[in-house]
């Protein structure tokens, strides 16, 4: 059995829709794929592949408990490898919870996922593993993600959607609307990399520490997605990603990235996701690669390369 999903990018409402926000994101055209094949052994034989198909993890786990029997520790660094083994247990066992009879018949599975972007990139990797074995499973990828990783679950509804979507929590329940993302100036769109990979979890929890009462913020957060999704002039578009800079800045208690590093770029530059790492959004012109390789940053792709491309 094979399965894929999309990668994502939150465009608008990062850390607020949490709380309810509307949120502009994208299913990219990176994502991960997983390969499932069962075997008659009670284990899970496991390997992850990078994009460029080197094995960087590897283990075998029990079906009857999902503890670990072997480990590769000299694929990567240890303290990480224990993270990953500690997480993939914790994903089997709340599988089993939300499905008794999972993995119980004494047969087993060879699992190879592969990502086709780099996994510093913070495109999903951990979302796409989720919406794949849920997918598999057939279990709610969304709780699945609710009661391990956490998170508002926008990124699973990109990697089960092919359209730009307006996701929103209403009482916890996720919302999903396919909307039409396709700005006349998205030749003037670049996606840049920061060259470090942020922990959304770390991210998240700041901002519970910081915010307070936000009724006001997320209605204005939820009204600028409006507007960023319908906007049809790069000017007004620039000025919509400025405002929303402004305010979720102040919410979380952290300065702008285009005020930190970037104040002398000429376009308009937003953090996406939890700030401090993964990609930025700059609006721009031809020499906006340029630019930014000069400050050290050489991955930079333009919206059309990012985005999952159904449309002209």
């Amino acid at each position: 059995m094979n399965f894929y999903s999309n990668g994502k990018l939150l465009l608008t409402g990062e850390y607020v829709v949490l709380d309810g926000a509307k949120a502009l994101a994208i299913p990219t055209s990176y994502g991960q794929e997983m390969q499932v094949i069962t075997h008659n052994l009670p284990q899970i034989q496991w390997k992850s592949l990078n994009e460029k198909n080197e094995v960087w993890f590897d283990c075998i786990l029990s079906t009857v408990d999902f503890e670990i029997k072997k480990v590769d520790f000299s694929l990567n660094h240890k303290n990480e490898i224990q993270q990953l083994v500690n997480n993939l247990k914790a994903i089997f066992q709340e599988i089993r919870n939300l499905k008794s009879d999972f993995l119980t018949d004494k047969k087993g599975v060879n699992i190879v996922t592969k990502l086709n972007f780099p996994r510093n990139w913070g495109l999903g990797s951990s979302s796409t593993l989720i919406n794949n074995l849920a997918n598999w499973a057939d279990v709610n990828p969304y709780l699945l993600l609710k009661n391990t990783f956490g998170g508002s679950g926008y990124d699973i509804a990109c990697a089960q959607y092919k359209n730009p979507i307006v996701y929103q929590l209403i009482n916890d329940k996720s919302l999903v609307m396919e909307v039409d993302f396709n700005p006349s100036f998205k030749n003037q769109l670049f996606f840049i990399h920061l060259n470090k990979k942020q922990n959304s979890r770390d991210g998240i929890e700041m901002y519970k520490k910081n915010k307070n009462n936000l009724k006001i913020e997320i209605e204005e957060i939820s009204t600028l997605t409006e507007q960023i999704l319908t906007s049809s002039d790069i000017q007004i578009f620039e000025k919509l990603l400025h405002l929303h800079e402004q305010i979720i800045g102040k919410i979380s208690n952290q300065k702008p990235i285009q005020n930190l590093y970037f104040n002398d770029y000429f376009g308009q530059i937003k953090s996406l996701g939890a700030w401090g790492g993964d990609f930025i959004l700059a609006t721009g012109n031809e020499n906006t690669p340029d630019y930014f390789i000069k400050k050290g940053f050489q991955t930079i792709l333009p919206f059309e390369q990012m985005r999952l491309k159904i449309y002209p």
